[in-house]
């Protein structure tokens, strides 16, 4: 058991760092070939914080590990809203100005709904993960579109998600290539890891996605929320979990399916309802108030805690 535990800490640890190498690289040599901060800030920088869930649940599915696979995107979506944007609405309250942030939590909702619409059957085919993607593509240029008619000071706080001062090619592409390898490692270790501990602890793969790789995968969404949280950037707090959301959905499931089918295994309609509910209630609160106060942010963060007693416990 120390040994398992160790080495999922390993895994961890190379998605952590490997997703924050990839922005760096990726954003750096995007801004040298004159792509605008706000184009990195929207693109870049969601696509690497969303990388671990990637590697991982690719890995999974190759493996034959459709519950971690399933359970890491779904857990995902789950703690991104209830516990990290709980957590960074403790720390300080948020509030959302950007139009494109506020429209795209509704949007949010609707994708979900469609992914429980879409596993109604229990699997998720290589068509479905192809028009899964093809949403993705859809939704990349719509908001691209959208964000350019956001006033300025909200493209300049979107903008600054995109990694200061550009390095070096040479430099940023050793970065590029680093982190690519270390989220490639980082997920074959941690899938490694999680089917270990499933099996020692008597838990099913499907809680192991749920709660321990869904976290561990979500770690770069936790840094990303809290420091523009601490900053007073609350379009890129939220916009970066509602992003990442989407992202998880589309971009994750849909090709992770296309690659090969999935089955949704021991993930039940209760988790589905969770991520729905919380999707739900962010989109409502969102377009009522867009404001997230320290009371919204510990019911959340209380939310997290008894859904994840619920699966240790079911």
């Amino acid at each position: 058991m120390p040994l398992t535990l160790l080495q999922a800490a390993i895994g961890l640890s190379l998605l952590f760092y490997g997703g924050d190498w990839l922005v760096r690289g990726a954003s750096s040599l995007a801004s040298r070939l004159g792509i605008s901060p706000l184009a990195i800030g929207l693109t870049v920088v969601a696509f690497g914080t969303s990388a671990p869930e990637l590697v991982v649940s690719l890995h999974a599915a190759l493996a034959g590990s459709s519950d971690i696979s399933v359970g890491n995107v779904v857990g995902s979506n789950i703690a991104n809203i209830a516990l990290i944007l709980g957590v960074a609405a403790c720390i300080r309250p948020i509030v959302a100005h950007a139009q494109i942030v506020r429209y795209d939590a509704p949007l949010m909702l609707l994708v979900s709904l469609a992914l429980v619409g879409l596993l109604t059957d229990g699997r998720a085919s290589r068509l479905e993960g192809a028009l899964l993607v093809l949403g993705l593509l859809t939704y990349l240029m719509v908001t691209f579109w959208r964000s350019r008619r956001e006033s300025r000071g909200v493209r300049e706080e979107l903008g600054s998600a995109a990694p200061d001062a550009p390095l070096g090619v040479p430099k940023s592409l050793l970065l590029l290539i680093a982190g690519l390898a270390s989220l490639v490692a980082g997920g074959h270790v941690l899938v490694t890891a999680a089917v270990q501990l499933a099996s020692s602890l008597g838990l099913s793969q499907a809680v192991i996605g749920l709660t321990i790789v869904a976290l561990g995968t979500s770690l770069p969404e936790l840094a990303t929320s809290v420091v523009a949280a601490l900053r007073g950037q609350g379009d890129i707090a939220i916009g970066n979990v509602v992003g990442s959301n989407m992202f998880n959905i589309l971009g994750i499931l849909g090709v992770t399916a296309a690659i090969r089918p999935l089955q949704l295994g021991a993930i039940s309609q209760i988790d589905l309802a969770v991520m729905v509910g919380l999707a739900a209630l962010l989109a409502l609160w969102i377009l009522i108030r867009p404001r997230l106060g320290r009371g919204f942010g510990l019911f959340l963060v209380l939310v997290y805690g008894l859904y994840t007693a619920w699966l240790l416990i079911r």
